[in-house]
């Protein structure tokens, strides 16, 4: 039943990948695509009228980028989650994009596969970072927040920016679930992130995890 499917909207500028993804998403038992739109005013109002549980949202579109778009949706308190899709690696890009307030953050060349992950760990609330950007987002002078972080907190915010779920850290950490939460709660507050994603995005800007 559709009821029971995760809703998502898919807004790319590109028709060849919106056919692609558009195909796919269509495609995928778990999903239901409520719309797409190629540029940002129709993906917001495609989001407004529809609440999607997952919006899918190229980072460079006409109108209204991704990033402007995730930082709106922040900002109103959506229930939307956001992933920001992109075949841009540039660093800078890619903070800002995660500063804004989305939960995930994939690339256009990653499998399809990883695309449904990422989805379906953004709907549980969780963070999604594309593996192949933990080397372009490390980097950068370590701040004095780094002998804040506990070093189980660093650990987990590692494992979070490799894309684990928190039952995923938690087993392999050994650590319950609501550990592994506190864990990411007190990291948040000691980074001043409203987000996980904030969190991982801050951590690897300041070097405190790589």
């Amino acid at each position: 039943m559709a009821d029971n499917r995760l809703r998502c909207v898919f807004a790319d500028d590109h028709p060849a990948i919106v056919e692609g993804i558009t195909r796919f998403l269509r495609d995928c038992d778990e999903l239901d695509l409520v719309g797409w739109a190629g540029d940002g005013d129709h993906a917001a109002r495609l989001i407004e009228n529809a609440a999607p549980d997952v919006a899918i949202l190229d980072v460079r579109m006409p109108k209204r980028s991704g990033i402007d778009l995730a930082r709106d949706l922040h900002r109103a308190r959506s229930s939307t989650a956001v992933i920001l899709y992109t075949g841009d690696a540039d660093r800078a890009l890619l903070l800002e994009a995660l500063d804004a307030g989305a939960r995930g953050f994939i690339l256009k060349e990653a499998p399809l596969d990883d695309l449904l992950r990422a989805i379906r760990m953004v709907a549980g609330g969780e963070t999604y970072v594309d593996p192949g950007l933990a080397g372009v987002l490390a980097g950068g002078d370590a701040s004095g927040r780094l002998s804040t972080l506990t070093q189980r907190e660093r650990e987990i915010l590692r494992l979070l920016a490799d894309g684990m779920r928190n039952e995923d850290v938690g087993r392999h950490l050994h650590l319950s679930p609501y550990t592994v939460r506190t864990h990411v709660q007190n990291a948040m507050e000691k980074l001043e992130a409203d987000t996980r994603t904030q969190a991982v995005a801050t951590a690897l800007r300041q070097s405190l995890i790589a």
